[in-house]
C-alpha cells in the first residue's frame, strides 16, 4: 500500500520536526503581577442595599442618606450622584443624621460607636466610643453640636471640630439627678433618655428630654432649670380632652372621670407639632398619642400647676384595646394655618393584627388645643414591611405649592417619593392597593425591575471611537428615562457636583456597560467616568411581522468595537445584529431562519439600528464571539451545538454537531485570529480559491469540560478527540493566553524548511493514484502544521470548578493533551476573569462561590491577595450571580446583587476609577458658601426671590434694629449663634451663672416680615434679657449701630474707631460708655415707634 507508506511518512515527518524544533522547548515568556497591586475597592455603587433601615436628609444640600443593619451608608443625590460609605464593623445603625450644609453626616451604631462621615472625602473622619447605651441622639439643627441621652438618664452634649477632624464632648451635661433637682420632683433610678429635641424658637437655649416611664421635662441650659415637667400623672386629671380618629370618624369626649392609666406611661416617639416649639406629639407604647402643650411664659416660670387646663390631647387612632406602638412620628406644618396645624404622620396605633400603614392625619387646632380636630385622614398602604419616613421641605417656592413632600423606605431596600397638596390625592383609586402618586426610586442600571438576567462590560478602542454617534441616534431613549419621574413631580434629591469633563471627553467613549433584561429589552451606559449615563434602550418590534421569542429573556451578549456591531441572544435561540453608527437609521432588517431569508422594510416612522435576525434552532443562545473584525459571529447554544454565521451576507456558514455525548451546553467561545506566516498556503481543491490571509482557529467550551479546537471556514475539528482533564470536571471558562514577545532566534528558517518539505511531500502524493481518504490526512495535516507556526507562544488556560489546568496550543494540536501546569482548589470556583498591566503582566481574578474572591499571578497562578465579598461589599454570593459578572483588562468588575450594582477596582495601578477628581463630589462647597452668603429677606424682595432654594428660610434674620429692607447676613448671625452655644456647653451646669451675650444688641426685631418657612425656625424671644452688662466684647458681637438711620448694615468698630468717633473728653472707657447710652435711646426710640414684631432666629 504505497498511498498509505507515503501519508504515514509525511506524519511521521510532521511529529518528528516538531519534536525537534527549538520551539517545543522555549518558554513563554510573560511577567507575573506583584502581590502590592491587589488593592481593592469600591469604586461605583447603584442602587439601595435590601438591608436599608433609616433615613436622613440635608435640605440645603439636597442629599440623602440611608443606613443599612450591615454598617453601610448609601448617599443619593442627583444627577446619577451616589456614593456608598461602609463602617469598619458590619453593625446597624440606630441613629443618623447631617451636619446640614457642612459635608458631614453622623452616625450612631449598635454597639454605640459616634462615627461622623466625611462627604467630600468619603471617608470616616473620626469616631468616639461612647461607654454607656446611647438612647437617644440629635444635632442641634444647624450647628455642629450634639445632644446625647444614655441608659442611665445622662445627657451630654458633643461638639465636632471639623479643623481637627475630632468629636469633643463638652464639659455640659446633666446627670439626672440634677435633672431631678432642678425640676423639683423624684426621678426613679436608672430611667433611660428616650428622647432629646433641642427646641425650635429657643436659639438653642432649651431642649426637651423625655424619659423611659413618660416624664417629659422642658430644659434651659441656660438657667440650668425646668421649664415645664409633665408627665403620668398629668394624665390621671380629670377633664383631659380625647379624640378617637378611627374608622374615618372622629369622636372628641371630655373625660370626666379619672384615667385608669398605669402608673407609668412609656414614650416610644416624639416629635415637634409647632413651629414654635409650643406642642409637641409623644406616641406610646400602648398606641396613644399625646399632644401637650409647652408654650412658655414671658417670664419664663416653670409651667407645672396641679391641673394644666387644656394642655395636653390624647389622640387614638383605633379603638382596639390592644393596639400597635407608636414608633415613628413626624410632622409637616401647614402655613395657611399659621402654625396652628399641618399633617402629623405617625406608624403604629393601629390595632394588633391590622394591616402595616402609615397614618396621616391633617390637624387643626387654630381655636385651641382643646378644640382640636381632624380634617382628613389617610392610611397609607406600603410597599413592603416599614422601616423609616422622613418629611422634606420643598425646594420648588417658585410654584407656591401648598405641597407635602415624604420618603417612605420599606423592606427590602424600596424608597417612594409623595409629594401631594391634599390627602385626598394619596388615597388609591378603585381597584388599585396603593395611591398612584407614589414614585419610586430607580436606581441608574435597573437590575430588579426589569430584572436584569446578563451583564458585561465592554472597552471601545480609542482608534475606532465612533460610538459617540449612537447617543445622538438614542437621545430620544435618553430623555424618556430622564422623563421617568411621572407627571408633575419634581424629584428632590439634587445635591453633589458631578465630575466636569472636557470638550473632547465629551466626544469620545471608552467603556461601555450592556445589560440584557428578562423582558427581552437590552440598556447600554457610557461607563467611561465613575457616573454611569443611560445611552440606548434597545428593543426589537416590527409592527405587522412578529419574530417567534423576539421578546425572550437575553442571555448572552458580544461587541465588535471594530465594526460597532452589538450581537444580543436570547433563551429562545434569536440572535439580533445591532448596528450602533450613529446615523445608521437601517431601512431594512434580514430574517434569517433554517428554512428562509427574508427583508422587512421599516415604516418610515420607525426608529430601529436592527440589521439581521437569526432564528435557527430552538435552543438558548449560550454564547456569543465575534471573528474577523465582525465579519463572522460564532454562537454557542444550550443545546451542544455551535453556529457559525456570515454577518455580511447575511447568512449561516455551518453548524456543528453537539461535542458532548450528554449535550452538554457551550458555555464559552473564544476565537484565536493569526497572520498567515507561512510563504506557501494550501489550495482549496473543490473550487481553487486561496486561503485567506488570516486564519480563525474556534476554541468553544461545554459544562461538561469538553475543550474543542474548529476551523473557522470549514467546521473541521482541530483536535479530536476533545481535549478534557481526567477527573470529571464542570468547566467554568477558558481563556487564550499570547505573548507578544518575538519568536526565538532561528524558529523561521526551521518553520521554512518544515513547510518546503511538507509541500515535497504534497505534491508527490498528488501525482500518484491516492484515494481521498489519504489526501484528506495529509491536507490535515499540512493544515496543523501551519497552525502550529501562527500559535507558537499561546497557551490555554481551562477554568474548572474544582481545579486549573494550562495547556500549551501548539500540544493540542498536535493531539497532545497533557497539561504543564494544574492547581487544585480548595472551594468551588463560580466565576474567573484576566486582568493585565501594560500587556505584560497578567493575573487571573477568582471568585469563589464561598464570596471570596482571589488575584493569581499567570502562569504561575501563585496567590497574589484576596478579600471576601462581605468585607468589601456586606454582600453574601448567590445563586446565578455570575450570570451578571463581567470585568475589564484592568481588573475593573461589575457586580450585581438585588437592587445594588457595583463596579470594584481590584488593581492599585488603576487611576480611571481611582482619581479622586473623577469621582463626583458629596459635597458641594459652592452651594454651601452661597447658603452663607448675604442674602434678601425684606418683604419687597421676597417676591422676587419666590423661586430661590429653600435654605434661604434657614439664615439667621437680622440683628437689632435691622428694618425688614436690610440684607441680612447669614453667615455672620451663624457664627453668633454656634459661638452663643459654645459658651453655654463650655461650662458645667450650675456652675457660675450664664451670662448671655448682649442680647440687646443681638436680638433680632423684624417687624411685620412675611417668611417662608420649610422647617421649625429658632426664635430668640424678647423676653432673654441680659441680667448683668458684659465688659468685654468678643470681634463677633462688637457691633455697634451709628448715625441715626437704620437703613444701613452694621459695621464692626475697632476700640481706636469708638474713640475717634465719640471722643469728647479722650477717655476711651467714656466714649464706649457714651455709645452705650447712645445705643440705649436708640433702642428705646425704635421699641416705640415700632408695633409688636416677631423676633426669629431660623437655623435649618
Amino acid at each position: 500500500m504505497p498511498n498509505r507508506a507515503i501519508v504515514q511518512q509525511i506524519l511521521d515527518h510532521l511529529i518528528k520536526a516538531q519534536m525537534s524544533s527549538p520551539l517545543r522547548s522555549a518558554d513563554v515568556s510573560r511577567q507575573s503581577m506583584a502581590s502590592s497591586e491587589f488593592a481593592p475597592r469600591v469604586a461605583v455603587h447603584y442602587g439601595i442595599p435590601s438591608t436599608a433601615s433609616i433615613l436622613a436628609f440635608d435640605p440645603i444640600q439636597r442629599l440623602l442618606a440611608i443606613g443599612t443593619l450591615d454598617g453601610r451608608i448609601k448617599v443619593v443625590g442627583g444627577d446619577n450622584i451616589e456614593g456608598l460609605l461602609i463602617s469598619p464593623k458590619a453593625l446597624p445603625f440606630k441613629n443618623l443624621e447631617f451636619l446640614q450644609n457642612q459635608g458631614f453626616l453622623v452616625s450612631v451604631s449598635n454597639e454605640n460607636e459616634i462615627q461622623v462621615w466625611d462627604l467630600e472625602k468619603r471617608r470616616l473622619s473620626s469616631n468616639i466610643q461612647w461607654e454607656s447605651n446611647i438612647t437617644a441622639f440629635a444635632v442641634i439643627s444647624g450647628t455642629n453640636f450634639i445632644y446625647v441621652g444614655d441608659e442611665y438618664g445622662f445627657v451630654s452634649v458633643l461638639k465636632y471640630d471639623a479643623e481637627e477632624a475630632n468629636i469633643l464632648q463638652l464639659p455640659y451635661h446633666v446627670p439626672p439627678n440634677l435633672i431631678a433637682e432642678g425640676a423639683g420632683i423624684l426621678l426613679p433610678d436608672h430611667q433611660s433618655v428616650v428622647g432629646v429635641l433641642s427646641q425650635p424658637c429657643s436659639c438653642g437655649n432649651r431642649v426637651l428630654i423625655a424619659f423611659e416611664n413618660g416624664l417629659i421635662i422642658l430644659w434651659d441650659v441656660t438657667e440650668d432649670r425646668a421649664i415645664h415637667v409633665r408627665g403620668y400623672k398629668d394624665l390621671q386629671l380629670k377633664d383631659c380632652m380625647v379624640v378617637k380618629f378611627s374608622n374615618d370618624e372622629n369622636h372628641t369626649y371630655l373625660n370626666d372621670s379619672l384615667d385608669n392609666e398605669e402608673t407609668e406611661k412609656e414614650i416610644s416617639s416624639l416629635c415637634w407639632v409647632s413651629l414654635d416649639g409650643s406642642v409637641l406629639a409623644v406616641g406610646y407604647v400602648d398606641g396613644d398619642i399625646l399632644l401637650w402643650d409647652l408654650s412658655v411664659s414671658d417670664n419664663g416660670k416653670v409651667q407645672r400647676t396641679q391641673k394644666p387646663p387644656n394642655d395636653v390631647v390624647k389622640i387614638q387612632l383605633s379603638s382596639g384595646d390592644r393596639r400597635l406602638p407608636v414608633i415613628v412620628l413626624h410632622w409637616s406644618p401647614n402655613k395657611a394655618q399659621n402654625g396652628s396645624g399641618g399633617q402629623l404622620l405617625a406608624y403604629g396605633g393601629a390595632d394588633m393584627g391590622s394591616e402595616e400603614v402609615l397614618t396621616i392625619l391633617d390637624l387643626d387646632w387654630s381655636s385651641g388645643l382643646a378644640k382640636l380636630k381632624c380634617i382628613e385622614r389617610v392610611d397609607l398602604r406600603l410597599h413592603g414591611s416599614f422601616s423609616d419616613v422622613l418629611v422634606i421641605s420643598n425646594p420648588y417656592k417658585g410654584q407656591n405649592k401648598m405641597t407635602t413632600s415624604v420618603f417612605v423606605l420599606t423592606n427590602p431596600g424600596l424608597l417612594h417619593f409623595y409629594e401631594y397638596a391634599s390627602l385626598s390625592t394619596l388615597k388609591p383609586e378603585r381597584g388599585k392597593n396603593h395611591s398612584v402618586h407614589a414614585f419610586q426610586y430607580h436606581s441608574v442600571i435597573p437590575t430588579v425591575e426589569p430584572y436584569m438576567t446578563v451583564g458585561e462590560l465592554f472597552m471601545i478602542s480609542s482608534e475606532r471611537n465612533n460610538f459617540y454617534a449612537l447617543s445622538e441616534t438614542v437621545a430620544p431613549a435618553k430623555q424618556q428615562s430622564e422623563m421617568l419621574t411621572g407627571r408633575s413631580t419634581k424629584w428632590p434629591l439634587t445635591g453633589g457636583v458631578p465630575y466636569r469633563i472636557s470638550e473632547t471627553e465629551c466626544n469620545t467613549i471608552k467603556r461601555i456597560y450592556i445589560g440584557g433584561y428578562q423582558d427581552g429589552s437590552v440598556r447600554i451606559w457610557d461607563a467611561t467616568f465613575p457616573v454611569l449615563s443611560l445611552v440606548s434602550v434597545l428593543g426589537f418590534e416590527i409592527k405587522g411581522n412578529e419574530v417567534a421569542g423576539a421578546n425572550a429573556p437575553i442571555s448572552a451578549l458580544d461587541l465588535c468595537s471594530a465594526s460597532v456591531t452589538l450581537a444580543i441572544g436570547n433563551e429562545f435561540g434569536v440572535i439580533f445584529l445591532y448596528r450602533l453608527h450613529g446615523n445608521s437609521d437601517q431601512s431594512a432588517v434580514t430574517i434569517v431562519t433554517d428554512t428562509k431569508h427574508d427583508v422587512h422594510h421599516y415604516l418610515p416612522k420607525e426608529r430601529n439600528a436592527c440589521s439581521t435576525i437569526y432564528s435557527i434552532l430552538n435552543s438558548a443562545v449560550a454564547a456569543l464571539k465575534f471573528a474577523t473584525s465582525g465579519v463572522r459571529l460564532v454562537a454557542g447554544f444550550e443545546c451542544g451545538k455551535v453556529a457559525v454565521l456570515d454577518t455580511s451576507s447575511p447568512s449561516v456558514l455551518f453548524v456543528t454537531d453537539s461535542v458532548s455525548s450528554l449535550m452538554s451546553p457551550v458555555i464559552s467561545v473564544a476565537v484565536k485570529t493569526s497572520p498567515d506566516t507561512c510563504e506557501n498556503s494550501v489550495s482549496n481543491s473543490d473550487d481553487g480559491t486561496g486561503s485567506e490571509s488570516a486564519t480563525e482557529i474556534v476554541f468553544f467550551l461545554t459544562r461538561d469540560a469538553h475543550l474543542v479546537l474548529m476551523d473557522s471556514t470549514t467546521g473541521n475539528m482541530i483536535s479530536s478527540p476533545p481535549v478534557r482533564p481526567k477527573e470529571k470536571s464542570i468547566a467554568i471558562s477558558m481563556y487564550l493566553l499570547e505573548s507578544k514577545h518575538p519568536h526565538p532566534e532561528g524558529s523561521r528558517n526551521d518553520s521554512t524548511m518544515s513547510s518546503q518539505h511538507i509541500e515535497a511531500q504534497s505534491q508527490s502524493l498528488h501525482t500518484g493514484h491516492q484515494n481521498e481518504s489519504d489526501l484528506s490526512k495529509v491536507e490535515e495535516a499540512i493544515q496543523r502544521i501551519n497552525l502550529e507556526h501562527k500559535t507558537l507562544a499561546s497557551q490555554i488556560l481551562l477554568c474548572c470548578k474544582d481545579a486549573f489546568y494550562l495547556y500549551p496550543l501548539k500540544s493540542l494540536i498536535q493531539g497532545d493533551h497533557n497539561f504543564v501546569r494544574e492547581l487544585k482548589l480548595e472551594k468551588p470556583c463560580s466565576w474567573t476573569a484576566i486582568c493585565n498591566r501594560d500587556t505584560e503582566k497578567y493575573a487571573i481574578i477568582i471568585v469563589y462561590q464561598s464570596g471570596d474572591i482571589e488575584l493569581r499571578s499567570l502562569p504561575e497562578l501563585q496567590l497574589l491577595g484576596n478579600m471576601t465579598m462581605m468585607s468589601l461589599l456586606r454582600w453574601n454570593f448567590k445563586n446565578n450571580m455570575d450570570k451578571t459578572m463581567s470585568s475589564s483588562d484592568k481588573g475593573q468588575i461589575t457586580l450585581v446583587n438585588g437592587d445594588e450594582f457595583v463596579f470594584v477596582s481590584l488593581l492599585a495601578f488603576e487611576n480611571e476609577f481611582r482619581m479622586p477628581e473623577s469621582l463626583p463630589c458629596l459635597h458641594d462647597k459652592a452651594l454651601a458658601v452661597a447658603a452663607d452668603a448675604d442674602v434678601n429677606f425684606s418683604h419687597n424682595q421676597k417676591k422676587a426671590q419666590s423661586g430661590m432654594p429653600g435654605f434661604v428660610s434657614h439664615v439667621i434674620k437680622g440683628l437689632k434694629g435691622v428694618k425688614e429692607e436690610q440684607d441680612i447676613n447669614y453667615k455672620e448671625a451663624r457664627e453668633i449663634l454656634i459661638a452663643h452655644l459654645e459658651k453655654i456647653f463650655s461650662r458645667f451646669p450650675f456652675s457660675d451663672p450664664y451670662n448671655s451675650y448682649d442680647v440687646e444688641d443681638m436680638e433680632l426685631q423684624i417687624d411685620d416680615v412675611e417668611i417662608d418657612i420649610d422647617e421649625p425656625v429658632l426664635v430668640v424671644s424678647s423676653s432673654q434679657k441680659s441680667s448683668d452688662n458684659i465688659k468685654g466684647k468678643e470681634s463677633e458681637r462688637e457691633k455697634l449701630f451709628e448715625g441715626g438711620s437704620t437703613d444701613v448694615k452694621p459695621t464692626t468698630r475697632t476700640r481706636e474707631e469708638i474713640i475717634a468717633k465719640y471722643r469728647k473728653t479722650g477717655d476711651a472707657a467714656g466714649a464706649a460708655s457714651e455709645a452705650r447710652n447712645k445705643l440705649m435711646e436708640r433702642k428705646e426710640k425704635l421699641e416705640a415707634d415700632a408695633p409688636p414684631s416677631v423676633v426669629s432666629v431660623v437655623v435649618c
